[in-house]
Formats: structure tokens, C-alpha cells, sequence
């Protein structure tokens, strides 16, 4: 659940009455199944800091037979996450780490 805090104060910390009006963040399941987090960047610190794409089981672009598989990547100034069942706090904390380091 710390995870969960952290990412409501990093949101909050965005609202300045007009960056919520526009962006935001979506938490949504995917239908084979799993999570997919996407958090928009745009106007916050973390639109031009690098990050490092992260991909565990996946092949060809989708999961595999497996119940372990996790992406998280930018695209198009936004921060997605996507992975099994399990993977939603694996997912928020990846984002969280990344916005903490220098």
C-alpha cells in the first residue's frame, strides 16, 4: 500500500489547477489478463528524464503461456506499464523508483 500513498502524493503534487485539467493517470485491467498503467508526463519534471525500458517475459511483442511477464516503457511523453495480475504494484513502484532517482 505504500506504493499506492506514494503515487496519490505524486499526482497531487502535479495538480496546480490546470495540469489535471488535461492530464492525469489511468490504472486499467487488460483482458489476457492484467494491469495497464498509464501516467501522463507531460508538464511534470519527469517529461525529460530518461528512463530505462524494462521487459520481463514477454516475446514478440505479447506475453507468453506464463503468468510472470511485465513492460514498462515511455511512449508519446507517457510513462505505461503493463503486466500480469500480479504486476500492478511491481508496475507502480518501477514508476516511483524512476521519479526518485537523481
Amino acid at each position: 500500500m505504500k506504493a499506492l500513498q506514494q503515487l496519490q502524493d505524486w499526482y497531487r503534487s502535479q495538480c496546480d489547477g490546470a495540469w489535471e485539467h488535461t492530464f492525469g493517470l489511468r490504472i486499467e485491467t487488460l483482458d489476457n489478463p492484467g494491469w495497464s498503467v498509464r501516467i501522463d508526463l507531460t508538464g511534470t519534471e519527469l517529461e525529460t528524464k530518461p528512463f530505462a525500458p524494462v521487459s520481463h517475459g514477454i516475446d514478440g511483442g505479447s506475453h507468453e503461456d506464463g503468468d510472470d511477464w511485465l513492460v514498462c516503457r515511455i511512449e508519446k511523453n507517457t510513462f505505461e506499464g503493463f503486466g500480469d495480475p500480479g504486476k500492478l504494484e511491481t508496475i507502480l513502484e518501477t514508476f516511483l523508483k524512476w521519479n526518485e532517482a537523481p
